[in-house]
């Protein structure tokens, strides 16, 4: 057998368990063993047939598998093992409360310290509210002067 056919075997395989990894999730052990079968297919290469031939196959492992494993995210992302839905505001996903946009403008108090977050009492109602860095003591008027995302922002009420 030619010294120079386990090697080139052991290179292939190597690719074939880094694609397998990429599709199979192993928690690392395909990439541990695509490492041990580059590396010891380089011992080989270096040990029987010269040592440029083993800096040669170095190089393209270098190039190579970098290459291959963005390939293969790319490839991966047009999967069907990919998740192809959006979320979108068309389809009725809503990522923020509605509802707090009505507490805009509206005068409550403070129920704990807003450090800057706290929890206040508007409307009746127990909410997480913040501020824009400023402390509030508990028991403080406050008014509601944004809402951003799910952040109902307040400022104290003069």
């Amino acid at each position: 057998m030619k010294p120079y056919i386990l090697p080139v075997l052991l290179q292939i395989l190597g690719i074939l368990v880094i694609i397998a990894e990429i599709f199979i999730p192993s928690l690392g052990l395909l990439t541990v063993i695509a490492l041990g079968l580059f590396c010891y297919s380089l011992y080989m290469v270096f040990t029987t047939i010269s040592t440029t031939a083993g800096m040669v196959i170095t190089g393209l492992d270098v190039t190579m598998i970098p290459v291959l494993i963005v390939v293969g995210m790319k490839i991966l992302a047009k999967s069907p093992l990919a998740l192809k839905q959006e979320l979108s505001k068309q389809n009725g996903v809503v990522s923020q409360n509605q509802e707090f946009e009505t507490y805009l403008h509206m005068k409550g108090k403070s129920v704990t310290d807003l450090r800057p977050a706290g929890i206040a009492e508007i409307n009746s109602q127990r909410v997480d509210v913040v501020t824009d860095g400023e402390y509030i003591e508990a028991d403080t008027p406050i008014i509601v002067t944004g809402v951003t995302g799910n952040r109902i922002i307040v400022e104290k009420n003069n």
